[in-house]
């Protein structure tokens, strides 16, 4: 497979910033709301938004059920800051209702890093890329603990904020906001890597 078809979780989000990242990175990208949208993809990505909201907007557009069917059977897909959380197993402090998609056996805190005004920019050395990446933390997200089956890719201040498990990333930063679109890349090649 050459040129993958990667979707964007379209409910809540960056999704625009992401579109961009996955067309620069070599991937046909495209906007995904409904389950037949997602059945056309070859891998998705999560952004990153508000964890609670993205739950209850996948359960109102019937994606919840497609979403976790198509992560257990294998389907590419990368979280990034409320996209990390939906691939957790477990939040530390769900919000009343809040489920995930699940996917990597990890277990996250919400709003870790502070809040919106505690937003900050620090450059981390992911696994898989060459040199740092520049990663924007907005009321990021870090991961308490991983399980056997997931590898950690990168840490900050000796918290965890990229893991791997199989066909599935997530980061707690927004790569798609800094123009360094090399996560990105990573995902594409993971995704061809996958068909």
């Amino acid at each position: 497979m050459s040129t993958p078809v990667i979707g964007v979780l379209a409910l809540q989000g960056d999704v625009r910033e992401h579109l961009i990242a996955l067309a620069t990175a070599d991937a046909v990208a495209r906007p995904i709301r409904r389950p037949e949208e997602l059945a056309e993809v070859d891998g998705l990505v999560i952004p990153g938004g508000e964890s609670t909201t993205i739950s209850k907007l996948a359960h109102l557009f019937g994606m919840m059920e497609p979403l976790r069917e198509r992560v257990r059977a294998g389907m590419p897909v990368y979280g990034t800051c409320a996209g990390l959380i939906m691939l957790a197993e477990k939040i530390l402090d769900p919000r009343s209702g809040q489920e995930t998609i699940g996917g990597i056996d990890m277990i996250v805190r919400r709003n870790a890093f502070g809040r919106q005004n505690e937003s900050f920019e620090a450059a981390v050395a992911v696994k898989g890329v060459d040199t740092p990446v520049e990663g924007v933390f907005i009321r990021a997200p870090w991961v308490e603990s991983v399980g056997a089956a997931a590898e950690v890719l990168a840490e900050h201040d000796g918290h965890i904020v990229a893991v791997r498990q199989g066909n599935a990333l997530a980061t707690s930063f927004h790569p798609e906001l800094t123009g360094d679109h090399r996560v990105h890349a990573l995902f594409v090649d993971m995704v061809r890597a996958a068909h």
